[in-house]
């Protein structure tokens, strides 16, 4: 039988030299090391693949593994009660892998710091035993498979490098379902490198657009004119010079920085399944729109992505189907709980639990509606309203 794809026989790993690990009670030092560490070890992955793609002869497997940090803590002492962050629980060894760090170098650093304060003790930087697949190395958009040489058309990628598992790419740590085998740390972040490093991937196939590119206020909506109107907004703020914004992006990361009214790299791209669109600051405090199209599996697909870039806070823009007789076309509804009768959290939460509104976002929209509208207090409800 003639088969395209053949059998190796067994390969030593060919791996970067081994790291010592450091300890670090300063966070940007931390994530520098990290950032060093990860910087490295893809690039390994990335000359190695070049160096075959160009010919070179199979000697070995090529691995590298995510860096990770650490923190061990033996005390039961309280950390500020008003942040949901930047502490652990109890005593113990907590542990983390961590993937592109200069992406989430602010969010990085906070948290350490945070860590380091509360706990005083040291965080510790070092590899994992968690290897990078080679496709996430190179990053979201690249197409590997694309540059294969002859010399490799035959032989199985998975021979010669880690690719994505997607069996050990799950939530079982966000949904708070996931316990670590006795001796072993306790997770410190909710996604693990593989898992973000998937959903970046995925990020820049339904948008059309980069990661590094969303903001930290997400709005999501399943009708176009909200796109449209968002859009000449955006590229009206460009042209008058920004007002605090500093680049407008669309899919295909087409780009308007702020001053101009064009594109600095015009063209026309096939549109993505849920295209986004960026209205930037120099922080991440801009805003991001994504069209999700229509259906709760969409909105839950595109959020299980988003959550892994820690975004501040999103919400969702919809257009009621109809009025009361109390309503006029114009007026607020604030959605206050999320009817569970699509079924599609099913899987990752208990139907008995309720999915209320945060209600800080809510007094947020409605200090907001305050002050574009004018009216407050009892007034305001002749305009907007709160419902399911």
């Amino acid at each position: 039988m003639n088969t395209r794809i053949s059998s190796l026989p067994a390969l030593a790993f060919i791996s970067p030299s081994p790291v010592a690990a450091q300890a670090f009670d300063n966070a940007e030092a931390a994530v520098d090391a990290l950032t060093a560490l990860y910087e490295r070890n893809t690039s390994f992955l990335i000359d190695a693949f070049g160096a075959l793609a160009k010919g070179a002869a199979v000697t070995g497997r090529y691995r590298a593994c995510y860096p990770q940090v650490m923190i061990e803590t033996t005390s039961f002492g309280h950390a500020d009660s008003r942040l949901s962050y930047g502490h652990v629980t109890s005593p113990g060894v907590y542990t983390t892998t961590v993937t592109r760090p200069k992406l989430f170098r602010h969010y990085l650093i906070e948290q350490l710091d945070l860590l380091i304060r509360n706990h005083g003790v040291p965080v510790i930087v070092s590899e994992s035993t968690t290897p990078i697949p080679l496709h996430f190395a190179f990053g979201e958009g690249a197409h590997i498979e694309s540059s294969v040489s002859n010399a490799m058309a035959d032989i199985p990628m998975r021979d010669l490098f880690d690719t994505p598992d997607l069996n050990n790419t799950d939530d079982l740590i966000a949904n708070g379902e996931y316990e670590a085998p006795f001796g072993e740390p306790a997770p410190l972040a909710p996604f693990t490198a593989q898992r973000i490093d998937y959903s970046l991937a995925r990020l820049s196939h339904y948008t059309a657009t980069g990661a590094e590119h969303f903001q930290n206020y997400v709005l999501f909506t399943n009708y176009q004119f909200y796109i449209d109107e968002f859009a000449a907004w955006a590229r009206k703020l460009m042209a008058e010079g920004g007002d605090g914004y500093t680049e407008f992006v669309e899919p295909g990361n087409i780009l308007t920085t702020a001053g101009n009214d064009r594109p600095e790299n015009p063209g026309t791209i096939r549109m993505p399944q849920m295209p986004a669109y960026h209205l930037k600051k120099g922080d991440h405090s801009g805003i991001t729109l994504v069209n999700i199209g229509v259906g709760p599996s969409n909105a839950k697909t595109i959020t299980d992505h988003v959550a892994v870039l820690r975004p501040h806070a999103w919400l969702m823009v919809g257009h009621c189907a109809g009025l009361r007789n109390s309503q006029r076309l114009g007026d607020y509804v604030l959605a206050h709980a999320y009817v569970r009768e699509d079924h599609v959290l099913d899987d990752d939460l208990p139907v008995w639990i309720p999915i209320p509104a945060l209600a800080e976002v809510q007094q947020a929209l409605e200090s907001a509606v305050e002050e574009v509208t004018g009216y407050e207090g009892f007034e305001l409800k002749r305009i907007m309203r709160t419902g399911t």
